[in-house]
């Protein structure tokens, strides 16, 4: 690259946004500091953290509980048929690889 073409002598082309363009101000660091608002919430403690009753966890409980879709008895079925099929698959794949492991290991120590 030659000299006459550097970024640095001729003023390096930087995106600006609108706001630049126009002479606007941005949004400083103490300004932003001004507008934000401080939300208290009375049933936080002093980490942050929601405070909660042992008399409000049951009834908290069993809303939560009529909110979860239960599967049907053929999808417990399927779901159970798919799970057993999985491990009897890996379980041949882990006895595959156990037997020729053993035998690979016999041949090299016994020949």
């Amino acid at each position: 690259m030659s000299d006459d073409k550097r970024p640095e002598q001729q003023g390096a082309i930087r995106p600006t946004g609108k706001r630049q363009l126009t002479g606007a101000s941005t949004t400083s660091s103490t300004a932003y500091e001004q507008r934000r608002v401080v939300r208290v919430d009375d049933n936080k403690d002093a980490d942050g953290e929601k405070k909660s009753s042992p008399a409000t966890f049951i009834p908290e409980v069993a809303s939560e509980m009529k909110k979860v879709v239960w599967p049907t008895a053929k999808e417990m079925v399927q779901y159970t048929a798919v799970t057993f099929l999985f491990l009897i698959v890996l379980t041949l794949l882990v006895w595959g690889v156990d037997t020729l492991t053993g035998l690979g290991v016999e041949w090299a120590l016994v020949r």
